[in-house]
């Protein structure tokens, strides 16, 4: 049985213009989606719920996806610095579930791999993730499920590409020509 939102998560009353209106209505239903996103950590269920934190799961997704690969190239796909993927790739390292081997075509340079470790612990992850994004759009069809995820994705592109253009969100001026 849906529960009703709490006051906090419908709009403030709208007595903008349309349009300005509208991007109210989105900011405030996309900090309404953060906040539950990191309440919940949209872990999953059961056990696997919560037991990875979003930055372990998104490198080693990358490396899953994508295969192994230097530091340099998982930030630069990622959109974040190499510190910070040093930092985070770290724990994952001393835990097993992410690989140092050497680069097969320079033995000198070092690139990061998923391990057969971190590819099961990922794949319990995604499939308890796979269960809660299955419970929480219950009543929809797929053709809605299409459209969401369709338009989810986009919103994050443009997102990405917002940002790595070096452009602040709601600042007037665009990326440099």
């Amino acid at each position: 049985m849906p529960s009703t939102p709490a006051s906090s998560d419908l709009p403030a009353p709208a007595g903008a213009p349309a349009e300005a209106g509208l991007l109210d209505a989105l900011q405030h239903q996309v900090a309404v989606f953060a906040r539950r996103a990191e309440q919940t950590r949209l872990g999953g269920v059961g056990q696997a719920r919560n037991s990875m934190d979003r930055a372990a799961y998104l490198l080693l997704n990358r490396l899953d996806l994508e295969g192994p690969m230097g530091v340099k190239a998982l930030a630069g796909g990622m959109g974040i610095d190499s510190s910070t993927v040093t930092r985070q790739v770290a724990p994952l390292v001393d835990s097993g579930l992410v690989k140092r081997t050497s680069h097969p075509e320079d033995g000198r340079a070092v690139v990061l791999a998923l391990s057969p470790r971190g590819l099961a612990r990922l794949e319990e992850v995604r499939s308890s993730r796979r269960e809660l994004m299955a419970r929480v759009t219950d009543g929809w069809d797929e053709e809605e499920r299409e459209a969401f995820t369709g338009l989810l994705t986009r919103f994050n592109v443009s997102l990405s590409e917002l940002m790595s253009a070096g452009s602040e969100p709601g600042s007037e001026a665009g990326p440099a020509s």
